[in-house]
């Protein structure tokens, strides 16, 4: 078995035995379209003005919570379980063997994304059979930004995860990009609702990229190359960046 193919192994273990882990990346993009259908009142009725006519708010809040589970896995389980791997010496003893820290990154990267898009196929399968929900118009474009924009939410997580000494730190700095990146990711208030310029803004923030291009590819025609573009100039930039400043103790 090839080296790569090792750590993917040993990291995918690894990944399945926090609690943490299993909930956020496989169970939370469904729990959260659940309770978003069925709690909130209006959620299936269907919109009887304005642009999205015919449609419903649970057929519009779809890429919020695409974008939402993104996020979620991204700042906060993703760098805690690397703080936990460093506080019970995992990270000591892979430290000792030929393995670079940018190829840890990128293992613990594909094991998230792999776990992010079994939940967010779930999701997609509560969605398409409880609550009926409109199909995306280029399932290709959805695909592509999930893919993309997770990867690139993530190697923010990793920056956090070199930088952060314990797991508390972990948590606070990842809490604290949190809620920002739900805000410009369009989670709170509609991106379509911000003034321009907080738009323009939006566009080169991980998240916003994620949600914009989630939002052309799910209801639009045409192919965001922008905000595809933003997404891997993240990921080339900081996974980098977190592997020079990653710490194995």
């Amino acid at each position: 078995m090839s080296t790569n193919a090792t750590i993917l192994r040993t990291q995918a273990r690894l990944y399945l035995r926090e609690p943490a882990n299993v909930f956020f990346g496989l169970v939370f993009p469904s729990l959260l379209l659940v309770a978003i259908g069925l709690a909130i009142p209006g959620m299936r009725e269907p919109i009887t003005e304005g642009p999205a006519l015919g449609l419903r708010p649970v057929d519009l809040y779809m890429t919020s919570v695409l974008a939402l589970a993104v996020a979620t896995v991204a700042l906060t389980t993703y760098p805690q379980v690397f703080e936990i791997y460093r506080e019970k010496g995992v990270l000591r003893r892979l430290r000792t063997t030929p393995m670079p820290a940018w190829r840890l990154l990128v293992a613990e990267i594909g094991v998230n994304l792999v776990a992010l898009v079994v939940g967010v196929v779930g999701a997609l399968v509560v969605a398409f059979a409880v609550f009926d929900v409109r199909a995306p118009e280029q399932p290709l474009v959805v695909l592509a930004a999930l893919v993309l924009g997770a990867v690139s939410m993530m190697a923010l997580g990793s920056l956090i995860t070199a930088l952060a000494p314990t797991t508390g730190a972990a948590s606070a700095m990842g809490m604290s990009l949190y809620f920002p990146m739900l805000f410009f990711g369009g989670v709170w208030v509609s991106v379509a609702l911000m003034p321009q310029a907080l738009q323009n803004v939006a566009t080169y923030v991980p998240l916003g990229a994620v949600a914009q291009a989630l939002n052309e590819g799910w209801f639009g025609d045409g192919v965001p190359l922008l905000q595809l573009a933003v997404s891997v100039g993240w990921t080339l930039v900081l996974v980098p960046l977190a592997a020079k400043l990653f710490r194995w103790e």
